[in-house]
């Protein structure tokens, strides 16, 4: 019999600024994580992602007994990991995936440029129904240095290479504060990868800040895949949340 499973995924990309609104004036990680439900992505990349935080637990009486990654999936992403970054006295923060389909392996590789600013990228195998191998997407928050982010683009490079067989779907997405696109050439041209907003657009989204949109920052990568559409979320009530606009693709298996 012949499989009725949809091919199609639908992914998201955020930098959620570890919960606050700009500047940091408001808790809104109630309000992100219904807006965020709302989106109905399959696979969800976030950065800046509150694993602990005790001085704001002591803070805020309706900050989440559980870390960030967990409240935002609870409900909704039945499977979810978190790529542990930058760690200080009270807490910690860093990249997460949430995602509806199984993910069978991850691994968060530290690419810290610089011992100022911890960066990671988190690897997961999603048993994606219907493709020929797992389903592979890596979470990126690059670096604001232009030297750090060569250095981390060489090392997602090579760890796409490495890791992520030639016929296997890949998702790479995230926060690369890439404003000039030097490091969404390399990785384009190195890896085959197919930016959605480009694919769709000609041009990678303008997503932050996310009142009015002017820099580039955050990129949706896809391999085997064909890219159907891709959106930006940005203004009311997308700016209350966060200093980042959250971007959304739809995909089908090439082929």
């Amino acid at each position: 019999m012949q499989s009725t499973t949809t091919k199609t995924l639908s992914v998201a990309t955020y930098n959620i600024h570890k919960g606050f609104s700009h500047f940091n004036r408001r808790l809104m990680i109630h309000a992100l994580r219904d807006q965020l439900r709302a989106l109905g992505a399959d696979v969800v990349f976030l950065q800046e992602v509150q694993g602990a935080h005790t001085q704001h637990a002591a803070q805020f009486e309706d900050w989440p007994a559980e870390p960030q990654y967990e409240f935002l999936a609870d409900a909704v992403w039945s499977e979810f990991a978190y790529g542990r970054n930058a760690v200080y006295d009270h807490g910690h923060h860093g990249n997460a995936i949430l995602s509806r389909y199984p993910i069978i392996r991850m691994e968060n590789d530290d690419v810290s440029a610089h011992a100022f600013e911890s960066r990671g990228l988190l690897h997961c195998e999603i048993d994606f129904p219907d493709a020929p191998l797992p389903l592979h997407c890596v979470c990126v928050h690059l670096g604001l240095n232009e030297r750090g982010r060569r250095h981390q683009i060489g090392a997602l490079i090579a760890r796409v290479k490495r890791e992520v067989p030639a016929r296997a779907p890949l998702v790479v997405a995230g926060d690369f504060n890439d404003w000039r696109d030097l490091a969404g050439a390399r990785v384009t041209h190195s890896l085959g990868l197919t930016e959605a907003f480009r694919a769709v657009h000609g041009r990678p989204a303008r997503s932050f800040p996310s009142t009015f949109p002017v820099l580039r920052l955050d990129r949706i990568y896809v391999r085997g895949f064909t890219v159907h559409s891709a959106e930006v979320h940005h203004g009311s009530p997308w700016s209350r949340n966060s200093d980042h606009a959250a971007l959304t693709a739809t995909l089908s298996l090439a082929g």
